[in-house]
């Protein structure tokens, strides 16, 4: 396990992406149909929970960043209408995680992050706290879809066995698409 704070929180990037890749690579089997239907859950079906996740990671992995989306961040509550799509940009907003994760110092993790919520309004928030949140976020609606998928013909991917050795065959060849090494996620 990580010897530091910081490792936690590169760990938890690296597992936020892990997790999101095999959810999305379960959704796959679904047809855009399927993946459009009504389902019981906070949001309406998975592509909502789904889209629901990415704009919120846009919003706040851009403050995390030092940019100023704020609210524009959802100005379009579905903006990915196929699995494809929103795949992709959920890749590439999980990617810009890891980097800021990567980046992380000491210091930085006491420091404040700057979220705009629009119209001049600011909200300062530490930038551990802010880190927990989105993963707390993450977890919270990835288990809302996992239960969505349940009631599909297709079963839902093991989503919380990221320390487990049990894993670790499945979790090679997953990393191996995704261009992680173990050994960097875990270093101290």
């Amino acid at each position: 396990m990580p010897a530091s704070l910081i490792g936690a929180m590169r760990a938890m990037a690296y597992n936020n992406a892990w997790a999101n890749h095999r959810l999305a690579a379960a959704c796959a089997k679904l047809s855009q149909a399927e993946f459009e239907a009504p389902r019981t859950g906070f949001f309406p079906s998975l592509k909502a929970t789904l889209n629901h996740i990415l704009i919120i990671d846009w919003f706040y992995v851009d403050a995390l960043e030092g940019g100023s989306l704020g609210p524009a961040a959802w100005r379009n509550q579905l903006p990915c209408t196929t699995l494809a799509e929103l795949t992709a940009e959920q890749s590439r907003v999980d990617r810009r995680l890891i980097a800021v994760c990567e980046a992380l110092t000491e210091p930085d993790l006491d420091g404040i992050t700057r979220v705009s919520r629009g119209e001049g309004r600011i909200q300062t928030e530490r930038t551990d706290r802010l880190l927990m949140h989105v993963f707390q976020h993450q977890v919270h609606h990835r288990g809302q879809a996992h239960a969505m998928l349940s009631a599909t013909s297709v079963k839902p991917p093991q989503l919380d066995e990221f320390f487990s050795e049990a894993e670790l065959p499945l979790r090679a060849s997953e990393f191996a698409e995704l261009g992680f090494d173990e050994a960097r996620i875990w270093r101290s």
